[in-house]
């Protein structure tokens, strides 16, 4: 099968969603306003509450979203084969993700900017609300723990990828004051930023000076470390150490300093990324080797498939980051289809090209079912085959194997590490609300709350040790975080629903991905909690299995309570409609 004609079956999908689904529901569902006074103006507070342009706010909403879990997911689920990825990452996006991303935003929007979780309580009861702002709080946990270990062990791996993801941050601060202090325009000073990452990324690719190396300045591998904890491990605890000071100062510095100048920055390392390994697809013109469907022994593809890829086709965290912080930040009401639905989308596109990107990579069908031998080591090799495989593709427009490496790795890292921000500013938006709820005030104190969502981040990758040796804990939470997402995403659907029928309006357009996707994730949620994690599973992990099992028991309390409120039309007061 040719590469080429599968990415534009899969382009020309996603346009038509965008062009017709999207407006369809804008205008018939949703009904956007352009003359609604959104939250970013009637609580202006230069903080959190600032209006801001759809196209820097869709640079920050797709870039606190994409992460490297879109990269991630597909990279391991071609494992069952390219098809049904393929179908899940297209279709999802376009009748899910879209629509979910889209609609957690038009409902914040409609409710002061509240989180999905706090407008839980108004929609099917207080009860709900707090179960729901607790999955939210272990989810975030989750993200924040995977995530920064994803960035610590690329910095080990592509050490010359340190200084131009860090060089990042000055010159976004610098932006960011440039535009909101002295009304400059952001697209030239950005796109200035970009080719100063860009640069010291070629030159830091071929000379080793400018690598922040740091095993090696321990001795290398064999080396002692500090504390006797080996080379390796000491620099992950480094890089943790350094994530967590610098998430501690992103998440509660005004949106305007450094988050939305540097998502900006990052929403051109997208266009340039893969304008990059999409031209290199055309000029390489390579063939698919891998098996459209590869029938495995060990793991089968139902459910675990809509599972493994989560971002690039629908995710939970999204509808977080729609109504926690870009709700906050959107100018006009009609602009939430461009962020929104057209986010997803991007999401989507990225997630394609990861898969080509792998599924080319290898010479024959056998090389790769032999490196997709198992589950196990499609997890383990997935990024790895993605970084390898994005690497060859800009190859073929010329660009060296090395700078290609160290490119795709900022740009991995880069969204990851804005993920990581919003997901901890996210964190402490919902540890302040649970204080107001149960009347502890000092939580909601910003530096406090904070601290709270800091710590036990840091706590959480750290302290567990498995095998894949000191600071595993983020890996150890990696198989959680797919079904605690989708259940999210399922149960945000099901608040989009209950919204629009109360409101009168058609809310199929909700109610059809959310059945579909409640009943793929509880399958595989209760599938891997009981009979795989538990302490007479197959694979047990009290880790996973108390995480789960907490997750599960929750989200199966929210959905039935939403579900009496669906069908039976209890009475609970309207969202606020500002």
């Amino acid at each position: 099968m040719n590469a080429i004609l599968v990415a534009v079956i899969g382009m020309v999908v996603f346009a038509l969603g965008y062009r017709y689904y999207s407006k369809f529901v804008a205008e018939r569902i949703f009904r956007l306003d352009p003359n609604y006074v959104t939250p970013s103006h009637k609580y202006k507070d230069g903080v959190d509450f600032v209006p801001t342009n759809k196209f820097v706010l869709w640079g920050h909403h797709f870039t606190s979203v994409a992460g490297a879990a879109p990269i991630l997911g597909p990279a391991i689920a071609v494992y069952w084969g390219w098809l049904p990825a393929f179908l899940w990452v297209v279709l999802g996006t376009v009748f899910a993700a879209g629509v979910h991303d889209f609609g957690t935003l038009a409902l914040s929007v409609r409710n002061k900017g509240q989180s999905v979780g706090t407008i839980a309580d108004r929609l099917i009861g207080q009860r709900a609300k707090m179960l729901f702002l607790f999955i939210i709080l272990i989810l975030v946990l989750m993200v924040n723990a995977v995530f920064a270990w994803v960035i610590s062990n690329l910095f080990i791996k592509y050490p010359a990828s340190v200084i131009p993801v860090f060089i990042q941050i000055p010159l976004a601060v610098w932006i960011g004051y440039a535009v909101y202090k002295r009304q400059k325009k952001m697209l030239i000073p950005s796109l200035i930023a970009l080719a100063v990452m860009y640069i010291t990324a070629i030159i830091a690719s071929q000379v080793s000076w400018l690598q922040v190396d740091l095993v090696s300045m321990m001795g290398g591998e064999e080396g002692a470390g500090l504390f006797g904890l080996g080379a390796v491990s000491s620099a992950f605890f480094i890089w943790i150490v350094i994530l967590m000071i610098y998430v501690y100062i992103a998440s509660t510095l005004p949106v305007w300093k450094l988050l939305q100048p540097r998502d900006f920055i990052n929403s051109h390392q997208l266009v340039v990324g893969l304008g990059i390994l999409y031209l290199g697809l055309i000029f390489t013109n390579p063939e698919i080797t891998a098996p459209a469907v590869h029938a495995a022994n060990d793991v089968s593809w139902f459910p675990l498939l809509f599972i493994t890829i989560a971002c690039g086709a629908i995710s939970g965290f999204h509808g977080l980051v729609s109504s926690g912080t870009s709700s906050k930040q959107l100018d006009k009401e009609t602009d939430a289809r461009f962020v929104g639905y057209l986010g997803a989308v991007g999401e989507g596109i990225l997630a394609l090209i990861s898969i080509l990107a792998v599924v080319t990579l290898f010479p024959s069908a056998a090389a790769f079912t032999e490196a997709y031998s198992s589950f196990g080591a499609a997890n383990a090799g997935g990024l790895g085959n993605f970084v390898e495989g994005a690497s060859s593709l800009a190859g073929g427009i010329g660009i060296p194997a090395s700078v290609a490496t160290t490119i795709v790795s900022i740009i991995i890292i880069s969204f990851a590490a804005t993920t990581l921000d919003s997901s901890v500013r996210l964190m402490r938006y919902i540890i302040a609300e649970i204080g107001m709820e149960y009347k502890m005030p000092v939580l909601s104190k910003t530096h406090v709350a904070t601290s709270v969502a800091v710590l036990s981040s840091a706590a959480l990758v750290l302290i567990p040790k498995g095998p894949n040796g000191f600071g595993s804990g983020g890996y150890l939470l990696w198989p959680l975080f797919g079904t605690a997402n989708q259940l999210l995403a399922g149960i945000s659907l099901m608040l989009i629903a209950v919204w629009l029928k109360k409101l009168g309006r058609n809310y199929m357009v909700a109610l059809i991905p959310m059945i579909f996707l409640l009943f793929m994730t509880l399958i595989a949620m209760f599938q891997q909690v009981f009979f795989e994690w538990s302490m007479w599973g197959t694979n047990s992990n009290m880790l996973l299995f108390v995480f789960g099992a907490i997750i599960f028991v929750f989200a199966v309390w929210i959905i039935l309570t939403a579900f009496n409120v669906l069908t039976r039309g209890i009475d609970r007061k309207l969202p606020v409609e500002d």
